[in-house]
C-alpha cells in the first residue's frame, strides 16, 4: 500500500514535469542564451573635433561580428552589416564625410568579410488633422507640410552616451520651431532580454532598439496627429514584407494582441528572414506612462520598390552601388486612432523599434503564465489519475489473505 502511494505521487509528479516542458516547447518558451561583446565608439578615429556624430556599435561574437552605425547625416539613419569574422573593424574617410563627396567614405574592412548589410532611415514626419480611421486614408487637405528629418538641427551624441547601459540619444529641432524636440534613442545588447519600458520589447544580441520621442513640439491643429516615415534600404535580390503576428497573450503589453514588422528576404525565396524592423501598434503620451497613457498605432502597407535617397550613412557605405544596386521600401506609422487623446492632450509621444539582423524574436509565454496554463490544463487530468489509483487501492484493501475456498 505505502508503496503503491508513493509511486502514484511519482507519477503525479513526472506527469506534471512533463506537462510543463510540452507547453513551454510548444509554445516557444525558453531563452536564446548566445551572447555578444558589444562595445560603443562615437566617431572612430576622428582627430580633432568637428560638427557630427558617427556612433559605432560593435558587437563581437564567437566567430562573427555585426557593426550598427547611426548617425543624424542626411536623415538619422541606423546602418546595420554582418561580418563573418570577429576582426572586421570600420573605416571613415573623414575628409570626405565632412565634405560634399560623402559617397563611398564608410567602409567595413576587409571588404571579403561583409555578408550582409541593410540600412534604415527616418526620412519624414508628417502631421495631420484626425478626420478618418487612420493616417493613411486622411484625406488630402488634412495635411500638413510635413517635416523633413533632413533639415533639422542635431545635437551632439557625445552628451547622451551612455557606455556601461549602451545607450545614446539624438535629439534635434526644426528651425521652424522654436520649442520641442525630436529624439531618438537607440540602445545596444549583448544577450537576450526584454526592455524593461513598455511596450517591453524583447530583444537579442543581434538586434537594437530606436525609441522615437516627440516633446513638447507646438502642434498645428487641435486636432493634430503625427506619423513617422520608415524606409528600409536593401539589395535588388531582396524585397521587403510588411507582415504582422498575432498572440492570445498581453502579459508583457497590456491589450496589445499583436506585433507587426518589416522584414527583407530574399526573392522568390524560402530563406530565413535577413534583417528587420519590429514593434507592437501602440504609443504612448507620457514619458512614464501607464496603461491609460497607451495609444493605438497604424501602419501603411510596405511601398512599391522605391529609389533609395542618396543621403548620410547609406550613400556614405552603398556608394555608387546605391542607384543601380538596391531599392528602398517605405512605412508610415500613425499614432493615435478617433476617440483617442490628441497631441496636444500631453504634448508627448513616445514609440519603440526593434532593428536588427537574422529572424525577429519571438514572444513566448512567461513561467507564470505557463505555470498557470499548466495549472488549468492538469487539474482535471491529476483528479482523474489520483481518483483512479485510489479506487485501485481501495479494492486491494478490501482483498483477503490466504487462498479462496475450494468447492
Amino acid at each position: 500500500m505505502k508503496l503503491l502511494a508513493g509511486l502514484v505521487r511519482w507519477d503525479v509528479f513526472l506527469y506534471f514535469i512533463s506537462l510543463i516542458t510540452a507547453v513551454q516547447a510548444f509554445f516557444g518558451g525558453g531563452t536564446d542564451n548566445y551572447r555578444r561583446k558589444v562595445s560603443l565608439e562615437l566617431n572612430p578615429d576622428l582627430s580633432g573635433s568637428a560638427n557630427v556624430s558617427v556612433l559605432h556599435v560593435r558587437a563581437v561574437g564567437s566567430n562573427d561580428t555585426l557593426h550598427f552605425l547611426w548617425g543624424s547625416q542626411g536623415v538619422p539613419t541606423l546602418l546595420l552589416v554582418h561580418t563573418d569574422s570577429p576582426e572586421t573593424r570600420v573605416q571613415i574617410d573623414w575628409e570626405r564625410m565632412l565634405s560634399n563627396n560623402i559617397s563611398g567614405s564608410l567602409t567595413v574592412e576587409p571588404a571579403s568579410a561583409v555578408r550582409y548589410s541593410t540600412a534604415f532611415l527616418f526620412s519624414k514626419i508628417w502631421e495631420y488633422r484626425d478626420n478618418s480611421t487612420d493616417q493613411s486614408q486622411a484625406a488630402a487637405d488634412s495635411y500638413f507640410p510635413p517635416y523633413s528629418l533632413e533639415e533639422f538641427t542635431w545635437e551632439d551624441l557625445n552628451r547622451t552616451l551612455n557606455h556601461s547601459a549602451l545607450t545614446a540619444q539624438l535629439c534635434g529641432r526644426n528651425q521652424s520651431q522654436h520649442r520641442g524636440r525630436v529624439c531618438f534613442q537607440i540602445s545596444a545588447f549583448e544577450s537576450w532580454g526584454r526592455d524593461p519600458a513598455w511596450p517591453r520589447l524583447l530583444h537579442s544580441a543581434n538586434s537594437s532598439q530606436l525609441r522615437f520621442v516627440i516633446e513638447g513640439v507646438t502642434p498645428r491643429s487641435n486636432r493634430s496627429r503625427f506619423a513617422l516615415e520608415l524606409l528600409s534600404i536593401d539589395s535588388r535580390d531582396h524585397e521587403a514584407r510588411e507582415e504582422t503576428h498575432r498572440s492570445i497573450d498581453d502579459e508583457y503589453t497590456p491589450s496589445i494582441f499583436q506585433v507587426s514588422q518589416l522584414v527583407s528576404v530574399h526573392v522568390n525565396s524560402s530563406a530565413p528572414v535577413l534583417s528587420y524592423a519590429q514593434w507592437k501598434p501602440v504609443a504612448y503620451r507620457t514619458a512614464s506612462p501607464v496603461f491609460e497613457d497607451s495609444t493605438p498605432c497604424r501602419h501603411s502597407p510596405a511601398s512599391p520598390p522605391l529609389p533609395p535617397p542618396r543621403l548620410g550613412l547609406a550613400l556614405a557605405f552603398f556608394g555608387g552601388a546605391l542607384d543601380q544596386g538596391y531599392r528602398a521600401s517605405a512605412v508610415n506609422i500613425s499614432f493615435g486612432i478617433p476617440g483617442e487623446p490628441f497631441y496636444n492632450a500631453t504634448g508627448y509621444l513616445s514609440w519603440s523599434c526593434l532593428l536588427g539582423l537574422g529572424s525577429p524574436p519571438e514572444d513566448s509565454f512567461s513561467p507564470v503564465v505557463l505555470g498557470i496554463m499548466v495549472v488549468g490544463l492538469g487539474t482535471p487530468a491529476l483528479l482523474l489519475l489520483v481518483g483512479g489509483a485510489y479506487v485501485c487501492v481501495r479494492r486491494l484493501g478490501r482483498q483477503q489473505p490466504g487462498y479462496a475456498p475450494i468447492n
